[in-house]
């Protein structure tokens, strides 16, 4: 297994404008729910010690709840999607090409826009590719073969499950950015032989993606006991003051966690899929062999095949002659 940690960490850090934009994001969005269910629970407050019965005064924080998270939806749907993909398309870009781009979030949220017209495109493309990844991983990954590498860890292999499942979930990214520089333009077909060649590199890139996880955890842990100390160091005022403390404890972890560890571990596992995966070349064997083992793979060759009859009657000429059949 072949690590790429130096070149992806190069390559995090010269994309720093994205990731600064995404923490920058996460702090407002954060902010936004504090500001949010503090002004509603001041509300509910106020009008259950006034007047409003408890069934009604819980009726419409359920009803506030629910546009919430509503909203929040439509926001990481059509935001944080363009955002996260523009990142992605910058990544495989200095991949692919070794340079920069002078201005990175207009490249990369063009590049979105050029390659998926809209935010929904991209969204219906990713959650097949997470689901065909799944089904993959659940009927060929052997944990075995991952840890084999290292001495006597077999015997905590189901530790190791979970922190493998949590592991794939950074390769749909992976496949993205794959998509980005495939010459293929339609994307069903871009997404199925970036799957194809994911099965042939799986041990490299889930077993380095895995390592990364691990480690990404235990400094997650390290960050959460040094900022513990903290909010003890408030308790001792009060318990108002050590609730406050640990609020901004959790604050900061999350911020360091979503903003800076998240976007890393995403640069590692995109940098060691496509390096691996420089040397291979879809094949119809391999093809065959995930089609054998995702119905969702079907799935998604299927809807290859229908936007490539769409496009071809698209572009046939319109010569007042008979139409000619989909």
């Amino acid at each position: 297994m072949v690590l790429h940690f130096g070149k992806a960490t190069g390559i995090y850090f010269k994309t720093m404008p994205f990731v600064l934009l995404r923490m920058g994001i996460g702090v407002l969005l954060g902010l936004a729910t504090v500001l949010y269910f503090g002004i509603l629970g001041f509300l509910a407050y106020t009008f259950f010690s006034e007047s409003i019965s408890g069934v009604i005064a819980i009726i419409g924080l359920l009803i506030a709840l629910f546009i919430f998270i509503k909203a929040w939806n439509l926001f990481a749907r059509y935001v944080l999607y363009l955002v996260k993909a523009g990142h992605i398309a910058v990544i495989a870009h200095i991949i692919d090409t070794g340079e920069v781009p002078s201005n990175q979030i207009s490249y990369g949220t063009g590049q979105v826009k050029e390659h998926f017209k809209e935010a929904s495109a991209l969204f219906a493309v990713d959650m097949v590719v997470k689901a065909v990844i799944k089904q993959f991983n659940k009927r060929v990954v052997s944990f075995a073969d991952l840890v084999s590498f290292v001495p006597n860890l077999k015997q905590i292999i189901q530790i190791i499950a979970k922190a493998i499942t949590i592991a794939a979930s950074y390769i749909d990214e992976a496949i993205i950015a794959y998509m980005f520089i495939s010459e293929e333009d339609n994307r069903w077909k871009s997404a199925g032989d970036g799957l194809v060649l994911y099965a042939k590199t799986w041990k490299s890139v889930l077993g380095s993606t895995l390592l990364i996880v691990l480690g990404m955890y235990a400094v997650a842990l390290v960050l959460l006991l040094a900022l513990s100390p903290v909010a003890a160091l408030l308790g001792g005022l009060s318990t108002t003051f050590e609730l406050i403390g640990w609020v901004v404890i959790a604050g900061i972890f999350l911020t360091i966690y979503s903003g800076f560890l998240k976007p890393w571990v995403k640069t590692v596992v995109i940098t060691t899929f496509l390096i691996e995966a420089q040397d291979e070349t879809p094949d119809s064997q391999t093809r065959q062999y995930i089609e054998e083992r995702s119905d969702k793979f079907k799935e998604l060759l299927e809807r290859g095949e229908q936007e490539e009859t769409e496009t071809s009657t698209e572009k046939q000429p319109n010569d007042g002659g008979p139409a000619t059949p989909a």
